[in-house]
């Protein structure tokens, strides 16, 4: 979360928009993000134009041509508002609709987009606004040694939309970007996976695996998507999104772009919903923080989910989604409330039990409640399985996470304690044979012990809790410690009275 002087100009901007009539949040955070994406392919080719002229060559395929060079950010800024918010409104924001592949997924959503600044004075304010952001978040990147312009950016994403309104009602609460970035560590996405979250928001797990495998080297020490054949593939078939708001559709579609990726297949779906339920068995890997708001209408809900879980809980529908949409030896990491780990339901409990039985349940990972302050303060788990059809649980791996580098409460300020490094390492060197102290933070429990506790899946049933010993001075010692307290007290007393008298 961006905190200080960021903070307070991200607050100062949306306020800017509040007092000229654009109020709805939904509606600042895609004005701000049209902006932010005119910005940002600007400075990309500005970036391009400066190695060329230090180095030399030619700009291929560059994206703003003569023709369009009044659209850049760059030039319209030094104009007067009159002049910028013609420029803007009739030619930069055109052109950004037609920018990706023709009946590519941004050029879809983008198709309805409206640009709602109409007064001069506020668009000449807002980008004034938005330079001085963009240039300390610059600033910020270059002088921190863990936060890229990429994480930050993120973070900014988080703050906006921590102000949405209707976050409680839409379950749209933002996943915290390390531990989007932890999630996909542990699942160390190779160059040939086909990834899908369906609940994809801003698209944060899908550009944080696009980063990743952007610095994933083979063995020989090469760049992995230094290949065409992976380059191809990143580009054009890797990464699925789905989600059903159109705003979220627009953003995350921007952010895929920005991220360098050319044709990703965000789509506008209900996932849960019966007339979207022909996708299945499409995907080698999920990573996902689905919105959990309580209970669907059972006629809307896909037939073959309920088949799964008879139920209309949308968390527990959720984890019969992931099923359907995951290819045989597909994976995933998943985000659940910790409901959905001992819920004591036939719903619940058929759930765990088909992850247990028919699949290969891997781990859980519980974490604490504040990790999704300010949005939430529900306690939740990350579920790692393996979709198999024919079972493969021998034991399931548990870690107890204390801390994530940020402190739980509201303000969440970076502090020293952070599971997530240790998190990553015990996961990727776990050994059934030798992780058995459950007094451990990481520990395997046998399914066997598993089936006898109903598939219950919360860590505290396994966990066990060392007692240190305190050693207490006998009762008749501490009562003559008191007494001799009380003397004192009393003698104090008699000295104050001796005081008064005189």
């Amino acid at each position: 979360m961006i905190t200080g002087e960021l903070k307070s100009k991200v607050d100062k901007l949306w306020t800017t928009f509040w007092n000229n009539g654009i109020s709805n949040p939904l509606s600042v955070i895609e004005q701000i993000s049209y902006l932010l994406f005119i910005k940002r392919l600007d400075d990309l080719q500005l970036a391009q134009e400066k190695k060329i002229k230090r180095l030399g060559g030619t700009l291929d395929n560059p994206t703003f041509t003569p023709e369009n060079n009044h659209c850049r950010w760059s030039v319209f800024k030094n104009q007067n508002p009159s002049d910028m918010l013609v420029t803007v409104r009739d030619s930069a924001f055109p052109f950004i609709k037609t920018i990706g592949r023709e009946g590519g997924a941004y050029a879809q959503h983008m198709k309805d987009a409206v640009f709602l600044i109409a007064n001069p004075a506020l668009l000449a304010n807002v980008v004034e606004q938005v330079e001085q952001m963009l240039e300390l978040l610059t600033k910020q990147a270059n002088d921190s040694q863990d936060k890229t312009y990429i994480d930050l950016q993120g973070d900014l994403y988080e703050y906006m939309l921590s102000k949405l309104t209707t976050a409680g009602t839409n379950g749209q609460f933002r996943t915290p970007r390390h531990i989007i970035k932890m999630m996909v560590e542990l699942m160390n996405p190779s160059p040939h996976e086909v990834i899908c979250d369906p609940a994809c928001g801003t698209g944060g797990f899908l550009v944080a695996v696009a980063e990743y495998l952007r610095q994933k080297k083979d063995s020989e020490g090469n760049y992995i998507l230094h290949n065409p054949a992976h380059r191809k593939h990143f580009n054009e078939e890797m990464f699925h999104g789905f989600d059903f708001d159109a705003t979220m559709l627009r953003i995350g579609s921007m952010n895929m772009m920005l991220h360098g990726i050319e044709d990703p297949k965000i789509e506008a779906r209900d996932s849960l919903a019966q007339e979207h339920s022909e996708v299945s068995e499409a995907f080698t890997l999920i990573l996902a923080n689905p919105p959990f708001k309580g209970s669907l209408e059972a006629n809307t809900i896909a037939k073959d989910l309920t088949k799964v879980i008879s139920t209309k809980k949308t968390e527990l529908l959720f984890g019969a989604l992931f099923l359907r949409l995951l290819k045989k030896g597909g994976r995933a990491a998943v985000i659940v409330p910790d409901g959905v780990l001992f819920g004591s339901s036939n719903a619940h409990k058929a759930l765990r039990k088909t992850l247990v039985e028919s699949h290969k349940l891997d781990g859980v990972i519980s974490m604490p409640s504040g990790v999704f302050k300010p949005y939430a303060g529900v306690s939740t788990a990350v579920l790692m399985f393996t979709k198999t059809g024919v079972g493969g649980t021998d034991a399931v791996w548990f870690y107890d996470m204390s801390a994530d580098g940020l402190s739980l409460d509201d303000k969440r300020q970076p502090v020293e304690e952070n599971d997530i490094p240790d998190i990553i390492s015990q996961w990727h060197s776990r050994d059934i044979d030798k992780d058995t102290n459950r007094t451990a933070k990481a520990f395997f429990v046998p399914k066997e012990e598993i089936v006898k506790n109903g598939y219950d899946l919360s860590i505290n049933r396994y966990k066990e809790v060392e007692y240190e010993e305190v050693s207490y001075e006998s009762p008749r010692v501490i009562l003559g410690k008191l007494k001799l307290m009380e003397e004192e007290i009393m003698g104090d007393l008699e000295f104050l009275e001796g005081m008064l008298a005189n």
